[in-house]
């Protein structure tokens, strides 16, 4: 790695230091996110004094559903104002990293053989490209998989359930309410029979497709490259918590049998668990989210576009 960076310009060097710091401290302090989360809850409460203050009225807006434990309530417990506290300290530090190592490669964009603005209109990047389309059906995955999250990641599912009322309901009607229901999510199906890590393992081919679309730059490659690495390494991280008992991984913060049951029924490689009979290609088919995928694709087709576009267009600005 350090005789790699010897041939780098300095703002490819920034590049790349900076996306590996956007990636191991993202594993990192997933890997040890349960010590931070008592060490956060005990600080919550001892020093900041918010646990359990504002009952009833420091609350998620009611479109935002809390978590079984918690309900509506932001900081009811030690342990849940630690999870906030983390997940704030978590996106600042993530942000912090990731915006850094864009901002660097946005300046190498602009600084490293720049192309002129008429091969670069010339060069826009369209159906017939191969790793456009790679990038844009990953995309479609990753989309997919949030209306069927796997218990590894940290999409909530929401369920709608009868509320229970003393008013009588018009003749046919049913009143429901929508609750937070993530334990949902440990029942394999869909997109979870392919691979135990729909949402995330999906950067790998996104990120290679978007860096061989730019034109396969060192630039292209210590950006979008190494989040493809980290996706891996993100989600073999995950599996060794599960292996070990963690339970600090997506939306679960403690050992349970139905995980381990999940990781047991699932695979890491999609399609693996197919390959040796734990799960069928027929269910698959018949669960995955059709219409979001469909859905999906326009989206990833329209942001892949506009993306590509840009960052082709920052290359001729000084």
């Amino acid at each position: 790695m350090v005789i790699l960076m010897m041939y780098l310009s300095p703002i490819e060097q920034d590049v790349g230091l900076w996306t590996t710091a956007f990636a191991t401290s993202h594993i990192g302090m997933s890997a040890i996110r349960n010590s931070i989360i008592q060490i956060l809850g005990n600080f919550a409460d001892k020093q900041l004094k918010i646990v359990g203050r504002g009952q009833g009225k420091w609350q998620l807006p009611d479109f935002w559903p809390g978590d079984n434990e918690g309900g509506q309530d932001i900081f009811p417990t030690i342990d849940i104002a630690g999870r906030q506290l983390y997940r704030i300290l978590y996106t600042i530090v993530s942000f912090g990293t990731l915006g850094s190592a864009f901002s660097s490669y946005l300046e190498a964009l602009r600084q490293v053989s720049p192309p002129p603005l008429e091969l670069v209109l010339s060069s826009t990047p369209t159906s017939d490209n191969v790793f456009f389309w790679m990038a844009v059906l990953s995309s479609a995955i990753s989309i997919a998989s949030l209306a069927n999250p796997s218990p590894l990641s940290l999409v909530p599912v929401f369920d709608q359930q009868k509320e229970q009322s003393t008013d009588v309901p018009p003749a046919g009607a049913v009143a429901r309410k929508w609750q937070r229901s993530d334990d949902k999510k440990l029942q394999v199906t869909g997109m979870t029979r392919i691979t135990r890590h729909p949402l995330i393992l999906p950067v790998v081919t996104w990120g290679i497709g978007t860096a061989e679309s730019l034109g396969g730059q060192p630039r292209d490659f210590l950006f979008f490259g190494i989040l493809s690495i980290y996706a891996i390494c993100g989600c073999l991280a995950q599996d060794l918590r599960v292996l070990r008992q963690e339970g600090s991984v997506g939306t679960v913060f403690a050992p349970d049998t139905s995980l381990q049951e999940f990781f047991q029924d699932t695979s890491f490689f999609p399609f693996g668990a197919v390959v040796d009979g734990r799960q069928s290609i027929e269910d698959i088919f018949r669960e995955v989210p059709w219409r979001v995928f469909i859905l999906g694709i326009g989206i990833a087709y329209a942001f892949q576009i506009v993306l590509l576009n840009w960052l082709l267009y920052q290359a001729t600005t000084v």
